[in-house]
């Protein structure tokens, strides 16, 4: 799992936009250079059957569906901001060894 939304380099870019109150797929689009919608609905699609992502979409016309972060996604990013640590840690660290032996 970590491997495919991680692979998928619209994934970050989505929890971004989640995490600054951007949750509606249209606004999305429009507020990212490069991204279409079909690529945002796979993606979306994606961590809304790994259980990342809560798809509610309210009855009324014209249609809105707007994407949220659920309490088990919520767990996810902060493994994802673990890892994003340790690779960053990793990096440096490669740096901090190479004068010493």
């Amino acid at each position: 799992m970590v491997e495919a939304i991680y692979g998928c380099k619209w994934s970050l870019t989505v929890y971004q936009l989640l995490h600054h109150g951007i949750n509606r797929p249209g606004e999305m689009v429009r507020s990212v250079e490069g991204l279409s919608t079909k690529v945002l609905n796979d993606c979306l699609r994606k961590n809304t059957q790994f259980g990342i992502l809560e798809r509610t979409a309210y009855p009324e016309l014209p249609p809105r569906v707007e994407y949220h972060v659920t309490d088990f996604g919520q767990k996810f990013l902060t493994v994802l901001g673990a890892l994003e640590e340790l690779q960053d840690d990793l990096s440096g660290g490669d740096e901090n060894q190479e004068g010493t032996g």
